[in-house]
């Protein structure tokens, strides 16, 4: 299925999702236990983490601060809120409930805007305390049904969590990995969580529907943890299909919850989707409500850093690329659109500035051993057709290798220099004498001969002949 999530016959998708991050605080949502991923299993724990008799639970002032910054970065509003206890089995969390927020979260009503000015609603953006871990041995797929045994670790139970609940605004397979990219762009900026989902401190749960046009959503199913923004887009295209599927051949869509395999590339059944009323809320009586301040609201507010997407917007329209073109989308998730400045101001030429360091400088990190000067005098010496764009990807090699140089007397050592235009005109007449099949077909109109006679140029040249110069010259003469 494309990215599009093309669905047959009129189909029509509907995706919310909600994201789980684990906050980067130093302890956990309730008690002094470490929050700390890695360690060995169940030495993080202590009376509150072990749900004890007596233990109480205590707010971490960190957690909330960092739920705020989460929110406010996805334009929502902070508000009084409460904490309620979540019943249900919990094999993972001894207390047997979840401390977590129900009708009065902490953030609510905020947006998240996607490549092509898309805005995909925020419902909320609530704490709660994460679950431990379970691993289960025996059998063949990794859970508790058909395993031998399992065991618990209880090291990431109480570790604070802000659950970020989407309105059902996404429409396709690709709108969804875009949200949860610039979701994890965001919590990184703000110093939130470290978001690796590849070790469960942002994990997705995603909610698919299908209906056709102009008739009420269909009934939904969630797929449990997926745990890649790959795997988001598969999970979707498959679950959509799915439904399509079972709909069109008479049968009906049930509310339950699935388990997402990446291996076989299917949802699965897990259990049927409980409602909110089976996990019997109340509020939890060991903590009173949060009422922030507004001037500790108004004080993170005026912390948060220049977000990812406005720092693209700058970039672009210093660079003339495009704000939700890879360049842009690449240079700023790295944390390397200031070094690009840098090197413009050193009077590079924006757009090859951009350009090589999304190509080149992927391991870099945010501050680049090739001095900006340095990479400033590349572009340059390619704008001005001092050498061709081949000899300047070499000489980026070089730079990079050597942590920086002097490109001018890097570019005379290797022997590199663009041919002139009249040595360009001569190179191009004795191609089209000794290529006149390639010229009549590229006279006709037939423009992969033009690869011929520019490839035949280049090897004359030994690499110094510039293509695009070539290829103009190639072109006027065509007119004429």
């Amino acid at each position: 299925m494309s990215d599009n999530t093309t669905l047959p016959n009129g189909w029509q998708l509907v995706v919310g999702l909600e994201v789980h991050v684990e906050l980067a605080t130093k302890t956990k949502m309730f008690s002094a236990s470490t929050n700390r991923f890695g360690d060995e299993p169940n030495t993080n724990i202590d009376p509150v983490t072990l749900g004890l008799p007596g233990a109480l639970p205590v707010l971490n002032k960190h957690a909330v601060e960092l739920a705020m910054r989460i929110g406010l970065a996805l334009n929502c509003k902070v508000q009084p809120c409460t904490f309620h206890r979540k019943n249900y089995f919990y094999p993972d969390l001894p207390k047997a409930y979840q401390i977590t927020q129900y009708d009065h979260p902490l953030n609510v009503d905020g947006f998240l805007m996607l490549p092509g000015d898309v805005r995909i609603g925020i419902e909320r953006a609530h704490l709660e305390e994460d679950t431990g871990k379970s691993t289960h041995f025996g059998g063949s797929s990794g859970r508790i049904h058909g395993s031998d045994y399992s065991l618990l670790d209880y090291n990431r139970a109480g570790v604070p969590l802000v659950e970020i609940v989407s309105r059902p605004d996404i429409r396709t397979s690709e709108q969804a990995r875009q949200y949860v990219a610039e979701l994890r762009a965001i919590l990184l900026a703000v110093g939130a969580s470290d978001a690796k989902m590849e070790e469960g401190s942002m994990r997705c749960d995603v909610n698919v529907s299908v209906h056709k046009a102009g008739t009420p959503f269909g009934t939904r199913c969630e797929i449990k943890n997926v745990n890649s923004i790959r795997s988001v887009g598969r999970a979707i295209d498959y679950e959509a299909r799915r439904q399509v599927d079972l709909i069109e051949s008479g049968g009906t869509v049930r509310q339950e919850t699935r388990h997402w395999d990446d291996a076989t590339g299917r949802t699965e059944t897990l259990r049927t989707k409980e409602d909110a009323d089976d996990y019997r809320y109340f509020l939890e009586p060991d903590l009173v409500p949060l009422v922030p301040e507004q001037s500790w609201i108004d004080q993170v507010r005026a912390e948060l850093p220049v977000l990812p997407a406005r720092r693209r917007n700058a970039l672009a329209e210093l660079c003339g690329v495009d704000k939700d073109g890879e360049s842009a989308f690449v240079v700023v998730e790295r944390g390397q659109d200031e070094y690009v400045v840098e090197v413009i101001n050193c009077g590079g030429d924006p757009r090859r500035s951009v350009i090589y360091v999304q190509q080149a400088f992927a391991e870099q990190g945010p501050k680049p051993k090739v001095p900006a000067r340095d990479l400033a005098a590349l572009t340059i010496l390619e704008r001005d057709a001092k050498v061709t764009s081949t000899q300047a990807k070499t000489l980026l090699t070089d730079l990079i290798e050597a942590g920086g140089g002097d490109v001018v007397a890097m570019a005379a050592k290797r022997g590199f220099e663009a041919l002139d235009t009249g040595a360009l005109e001569a190179m191009v007449d004795a191609a089209i004498a000794a290529e006149p099949g390639a010229w009549q077909k590229y006279c006709a109109g037939e423009e992969k001969a033009l690869g011929a006679l520019v490839g035949a140029i280049m090897k004359s040249s030994k690499g110094k002949a510039d293509g695009k110069a070539v290829t103009a010259i190639l072109q006027s003469k065509r007119k004429k």
